[in-house]
């Protein structure tokens, strides 16, 4: 079978997988909602913006003659991951999510978790405190209920309008960080607490260590739900699910 994929892209794990896809001379596009203004380029052709909703995903599917969809967008797109199960399910169109598996508490970890943005919104509702703020640009706007901290903002984009703190640092960075340089990030700004989205993986994963080795609390982000599918942790098992589905990899 001759494949044409669809990657639905934005995390490290689709660029891996975009580039072994390339390497065995498959053809796909990789997709980004376009929330980052300068998407890592792709060795595959690439789009940027939604599709409009589950029906606009199946016009897709069937006018670019999708053979199979790879869902590896970030834990937290999980709109974007349950219009895929749907408009798969639609247009019967094969998909595989390739997803990271959350982090999980270790030995002088101190996390407390909230289910959502808004639980960690009223988890800040205590004293002045200095806060790194680690949940993307996006949704800086509902943190404006707790003005009273300080927030370290590490963003991968510059904001396009001021953050509603009116004491705040924003740093234009992109990962992968290390431990030891995000140590020193929390200790040149004093931080007493991180609050973090559970991305998983370990591209993101120094600050939480960081503020384990400080011995800081962390308000944990936990995913939220997406409908049952087929989930893969690795580009090899990605590889194997296609080749078992008769695509043509080579040797």
């Amino acid at each position: 079978m001759r494949a044409n994929l669809l990657i639905l892209g934005g995390t490290t794990e689709a660029t891996a997988f975009a580039n072994a896809a390339a390497e065995k001379g498959l053809t796909g596009t990789v997709s980004f909602a376009g929330r980052v203004e300068r998407p890592k380029r792709q060795p595959l052709p690439q789009r940027i913006g939604g599709f409009g909703g589950i029906a606009g995903l199946v016009a897709y599917l069937k006018a670019e003659k999708i053979s199979h969809v790879i869902d590896a967008t970030h834990p937290f797109a999980a709109q974007m991951s349950g219009n895929a199960v749907a408009a798969c399910a639609q247009a019967d169109v094969p998909l595989m999510a390739l997803t990271r598996a959350p982090w999980t508490e270790r030995d002088g970890d101190r996390w407390t978790h909230v289910p959502d943005i808004a639980g960690a919104v009223e988890a800040l509702k205590q004293p002045a405190q200095r806060v790194m703020l680690a949940v993307g640009r996006m949704q800086l706007a509902a943190f404006a209920p707790n003005p009273q901290h300080f927030y370290l903002l590490r963003l991968v984009d510059p904001p396009k309008d001021l953050p509603p703190f009116p004491d705040h640092h924003v740093l234009v960075s992109r990962g992968p960080f290390t431990e030891g340089d995000d140590r020193a990030l929390m200790e040149e700004h004093r931080i007493d607490l991180v609050v973090s989205k559970n991305a998983g993986g370990t591209g993101a994963y120094a600050k939480i260590a960081a503020a384990r080795s400080l011995g800081l609390p962390v308000i944990m982000i936990d995913r939220p739900a997406v409908p049952e599918r087929r989930e893969a942790h690795s580009v090899d098992e990605v590889m194997d699910w296609l080749r078992h589905s008769g695509v043509d990899l080579g040797v």
